[in-house]
């Protein structure tokens, strides 16, 4: 019997004895030992994204500030060259 939210998405059951459809799949005769491994599983594979999302929060909050520190670098020479600009036209009467 193919389990409704299955048939929604238009998917099909596994042929039985067969391998699961997907590897988070799990079929009827799947004993405790096999959830609690699964679930353990699943687990760590959560705990590990989280390790990565805050690293990543890291280096985007680094490389925010870096292009902060850039960006006032570029305005800073901006206005002294500018600054320049403008005296070197005032000493050529241009």
């Amino acid at each position: 019997p193919v389990p409704a939210a299955a048939a929604a998405a238009g998917e099909e059951s596994p042929v039985e004895g067969g391998p699961p459809d997907h590897s988070y799949s799990l079929s009827s005769g799947t004993t405790s030992e096999e959830l609690l491994r699964k679930l353990n599983e699943q687990r760590d594979i959560i705990a590990l994204l989280e390790v990565k999302m805050k690293e990543m929060k890291g280096s985007i909050r680094r490389l925010r500030l870096a292009e902060a520190q850039l960006r006032e670098e570029i305005r800073e020479k901006d206005r002294l060259l500018h600054a320049a600009s403008a005296g070197t036209r005032k000493r050529h009467g241009l």
